[in-house]
């Protein structure tokens, strides 16, 4: 576990995905629901969901941490949120990513131009942040979930 100094919504903790021979598995039903929950039962449901097969698709390439701060909001990402990470997959413009800049991890949308990066706060609050040669900058992954209590 590894902890870091905040820049905008950064992060504060980064932890690897850790397999095990055993999963949960958990039922997943097929009534859909609208305005109420059916009482469970066995005829509605369709079959046990691994959440470990859905949100995680490169186990080796993938970690979560914990963010820190407001610079997301609008994305949905709020400050205690935890984030799924896939190293696996290129980072594309408009994608979440977490960068490391200088020295420090933040997590910003990316914008990718003909000639220039840009990681962008989905808050008005925060500034966007031009990448420039002179920056020490690399992407560690794109966010593939975003995980919140509501």
């Amino acid at each position: 576990m590894f902890f870091l100094p905040k820049l905008g919504s950064s992060i504060s903790e980064i932890k690897p995905v850790k397999q095990s021979d055993g999963s949960v598995k958990l039922p997943l039903f097929i009534a859909r629901v609208q305005a109420g929950f059916p009482s469970p039962g066995d005829d509605y449901i369709e079959k046990n969901l691994d959440l470990n097969e859905l949100l995680i698709k490169h186990p080796s390439a993938t970690f979560f941490v914990k963010v820190e701060g407001d610079s997301m909001l609008d994305a949905g990402i709020k400050s205690g949120d935890i984030l799924i990470v896939d190293r696996a997959l290129e980072a594309k413009d408009k994608n979440i990513v977490i960068a490391f800049i200088n020295g420090e991890l933040t997590v910003k949308r990316i914008s990718i131009g003909d000639k220039k990066i840009f990681l962008n706060p989905a808050n008005d609050s925060f500034s966007p942040i031009e990448v420039t040669k002179e920056m020490d900058f690399d992407i560690w992954g794109v966010v593939a979930y975003v995980i919140h209590k509501v």
